[in-house]
């Protein structure tokens, strides 16, 4: 016989009615709107279990229960599974229904169990009695949710707190930092701090629609900017935004921003706070002791579950933190140098008028075409300066820059001493000796078309045209 089908009360009042009163079963059953084989078979079992209504009476409905039910044995019961296992279970990767079900036969073997259809009913009944949130099913190290807290908290120095807030989306597991706006270098900041919080890297981060962190906001292919983009391929995961006007797309933040809100801002509303590092060194402590409390209708806590499930699906950070950088589009100059922040840096000559993204760090400015990068430089911020790599110089341009005050003289008085005294001459007779570089050079090409020479020259012959530049031409 299965377990009562009726309420252990209405079980009760059918034997007070065919043991009592002595009413018949199919009496019995018009009176409590039940079948007749129902009534039958509790009967059947009042008798098995050898009970009168004597007997009956006194008893409690847990009591009644168990005498009447315990003929049955335990091995006519089917083995309960711990549905709260096989919920954490389906956030690992490849497992499924099935394969819980199948393992869930075979660690009862002998005893009675569900089947698959009763399996999976039971388990949507369970998974009805969680959180909308916690009632997702994300795989392990699979997504990171990001958003910003709505209330700001309120600083010392007359400035507010932006709340960064992340959560992983099997574990929930939360992280928590103040930052002074919500810029994109806000957001990078954030990200980072996270990644790095939680000691690995997911597969996706998953933001809402901001548009310091999209540059093409689309429902199918929106795309995120050049500095979130450069800040994933460094981590080497993915940013995809939720949906706009899609809070379900990353419900497990908007419920740890809510949480957050709960237990970190409004325990810190009345505490003074300096200045923005006051204010996350108070955070900090809120944040681990929130991953550490324990969930009210799952077993463990953030910080378990982090540990058994994201943590060992996460994949290792790089070497190095990521360092922000803007991108900005520049032309290459004829001269081979390109403008960024009113200094000038060199690319290799070739890359004449193309079109080059420079990306700009705090120490670095680093020239990409095409995807490739074609120099590097360490930034400067003097305005009007140049920084010049020879290597980026075409070969006559190279040559010139050979040529020093002190090589043209030692080349003259390689010709003869007049020579040598002439260029002294030459070179002394302008403020600045680079102003006599022109008449130099002119002298001692004179050397080479009409003397010819009986030594080697330091560099090679410098140029003999009579075009208006400091430089030699292309073709010396």
């Amino acid at each position: 016989m299965p377990p009562p089908l009726l309420s252990m009360r209405m079980i009760k009042t059918l034997f007070h009615q065919i043991l009592f009163l002595r009413q018949s079963q199919r009496q019995c059953a018009q009176a409590l709107g039940i079948s007749k084989g129902v009534v039958g078979k509790y009967a059947i079992a009042a008798k098995a279990a050898g009970l009168s209504w004597a007997e009956i009476e006194p008893l409690d409905e847990a009591a009644l229960e168990r005498r009447l039910f315990a003929h049955l044995g335990q091995a006519d019961k089917p083995v309960i599974p711990d549905y709260a296992a096989v919920h954490r279970e389906l956030s690992r990767k490849g497992v499924t229904l099935m394969l819980l079900w199948q393992e869930y036969q075979a660690n009862h073997l002998g005893q009675r169990t569900l089947q698959y259809s009763q399996f999976c009913e039971r388990y949507r009944q369970y998974a009805k009695t969680l959180k909308r949130s916690m009632r997702q099913v994300h795989r392990a190290g699979e997504k990171l949710f990001v958003d910003f807290a709505g209330p700001t908290l309120a600083l010392s120095d007359g400035s507010r707190a932006h709340l960064f807030v992340s959560a992983l989306g099997a574990s929930h597991y939360t992280y928590a930092q103040a930052l002074p706006g919500q810029r994109t270098a806000d957001w990078i900041a954030g990200m980072t701090g996270a990644l790095h919080f939680m000691g690995g890297v997911p597969e996706l981060i998953v933001p809402d629609n901001a548009r310091a962190v999209i540059a093409r906001p689309d429902r199918y292919e929106p795309r995120a900017n050049d500095t979130v983009l450069d800040f994933a391929q460094h981590y080497g995961c993915t940013v995809l935004p939720a949906r706009p006007r899609t809070p379900q797309d990353k419900a497990s933040v908007e419920s740890a921003v809510q949480v957050v809100e709960r237990w970190v801002l409004a325990r810190l509303r009345h505490r003074p706070l300096a200045d923005m590092a006051a204010a996350n060194r108070a955070i900090q402590p809120l944040v681990h002791e929130l991953n550490a409390r324990p969930f009210q209708k799952l077993p463990g806590s953030r910080a378990s579950v982090f540990n058994e499930l994201d943590a060992p699906a996460l994949r290792p950070l790089p070497a190095q933190r990521y360092e922000y950088a803007r991108f900005k589009t520049v032309r290459v100059h004829v001269d081979y140098h390109v403008e960024v922040e009113r200094h000038r840096y060199s690319v290799p000559h070739a890359l004449v008028g193309a079109v080059l993204d420079a990306r700009i760090t705090a120490h670095t400015v680093e020239l990409l075409h095409r995807g490739r990068r074609v120099a590097m430089h360490v930034r400067n911020a003097r305005a009007g300066g140049f920084t010049t790599v020879e290597a980026h110089m075409p070969a006559a341009h190279r040559a010139h820059r050979q040529w020093t005050p002190q090589r043209l003289i030692d080349w003259g008085l390689g010709v003869g001493l007049a020579t040598g005294t002439l260029v002294e001459q030459l070179l002394h007779r302008h403020k600045h000796p680079e102003h006599g570089y022109r008449s130099a050079l002119g002298l001692l090409s004179l050397a080479k078309r009409y003397s010819p020479p009986a030594w080697k020259p330091l560099v090679p012959w410098p140029c003999s045209c009579t075009r208006a530049t400091t430089a030699p031409c292309a073709t010396s």
